[in-house]
């Protein structure tokens, strides 16, 4: 069975998968350009792609009877493949949802801390010999313990972002989403101007996709308190990133923390010159174990595939 991995793995998934199938690996980290999604879908028995890796209805329409059989999607987020597509054309798809959620409720927390205590800007003014020494009004920030916390959309990922806010920091949590959630913390659902007008710290967690493109705009923006602080680990386009440029220019918002954005790599040279914004470079799951545990759940998939049993995660 020949597997294309998109993008190297970590060592013992990629010796697990190359002691498994036939596997071509790329030599680069750039995302796959479409010619090479064509190429795999015709080439190719399954694919592990990640992030970026467009495979949208283009590929399939030019190749309408592919030889893969399976994208086993490397990532809890799969927007950049066209699921309706690949199953028309009898591709399935999987991913590695359970894998992803602590770690990325962790880079959550990381950028309220950073953003709201001033953090980054704090280390910049150290690391330029900016620092004088201590006063007592030096830096001031946002106190996060005992803040109302909005998080905007609250699937597993969500839910674990609310579950440390409130049980770390004893944050009175609200939450807006489409359904109604059973947790085992204190939150109230709400709608979303009412949550934001409630909230100190609001938190996009919502998956990416058309139906979210934008969710948070002009209008969330501004139903959002001047002193709150906002941060995104979803999708970058989730936010419309001209607004909330606008938004911190103007003073609307008081700051924001990003693990993501709109035209990733590509960051706005407004955002990277504005002091009340943390900017990481998509972290949510950077941790050896997290990436190793994502990479077995995709080759499980693989395997299933393989041996033509009933895929573990599909989507």
């Amino acid at each position: 069975m020949k597997l294309l991995v998109s993008r190297r793995l970590p060592d013992s998934v990629m010796d697990a998968a190359e002691a498994r199938f036939d596997v071509t690996c790329r030599a680069t980290t750039a995302p796959m350009s479409p010619a090479e999604c064509v190429a795999a879908l015709s080439d190719c028995d399954a694919v592990i792609p990640t992030l970026g890796d467009a495979f949208d209805s283009a590929a399939f329409a030019a190749v309408p009877d592919p030889r893969c059989r399976l994208l086993a999607n490397f990532g809890a987020g799969f927007n950049h493949i066209d699921v309706g597509a690949a199953r028309a054309a009898g591709v399935a798809v999987t991913h590695t949802p359970g894998a992803v959620t602590g770690a990325t409720a962790d880079i959550a927390l990381t950028l309220i801390l950073m953003t709201a205590r001033r953090a980054g800007e704090g280390e910049r003014l150290v690391r330029a010999g900016g620092w004088t020494g201590w006063h007592p009004t030096q830096l001031l920030g946002l106190h996060v313990s005992g803040k109302t916390v909005c998080v905007i959309g609250m699937g597993r990922i969500g839910q674990a972002i609310a579950r440390r806010c409130h049980f770390g920091f004893g944050c009175p949590v609200v939450y807006v989403n489409r359904s109604t959630k059973s947790v085992d913390f204190p939150a109230e659902q709400m709608e979303m101007g009412a949550a934001l007008s409630r909230a100190d710290i609001v938190v996009v967690a919502a998956p990416g996709g058309a139906e979210t493109h934008h969710l948070v705009g002009v209008d969330v923006l501004a139903a959002m308190q001047p002193h709150a602080i906002l941060v995104n680990i979803s999708r970058g386009d989730v936010i419309d990133e001209a607004a909330l440029i606008a938004a911190l220019q103007e003073g609307r918002i008081a700051g924001a923390g990003l693990d993501v954005y709109e035209f990733e790599p590509e960051v706005p040279e407004a955002l990277r010159t504005m002091d009340n914004v943390t900017l990481l470079p998509h972290l949510g799951t950077a941790a050896l174990e997290v990436r190793e545990a994502m990479g077995r759940m995709a080759l499980d998939n693989v395997i299933a595939c393989a041996e033509g049993r009933a895929l573990p995660n599909s989507v």
